[in-house]
């Protein structure tokens, strides 16, 4: 049962962290692509990369925790 409940904790923090980090680079891309729409394009670059590195972070997390935890 402890196993359980600290996969299921390490599991909710490793996906929380990145989605958090995806909507603050959303909501701060949003922003600034309104302040200044003639540097959307570089903006978006960057964008996606940070999301790019997110959600391979929470991938990481997840497999490793699998690693662990698994039997």
């Amino acid at each position: 049962m402890q196993n359980l409940v600290a996969v299921i904790l390490i599991m909710l923090l490793s996906t929380l962290g990145p989605a958090a980090v995806i909507a603050i680079v959303g909501f701060s891309a949003v922003r600034s692509v309104g302040r200044n729409p003639s540097a959307s394009p570089k903006i978006f670059l960057v964008m996606i990369i940070s999301f790019i590195f997110a959600e391979s972070i929470a991938i990481l997390a997840i497999l490793v925790t699998f690693q662990i935890f698994g039997k």
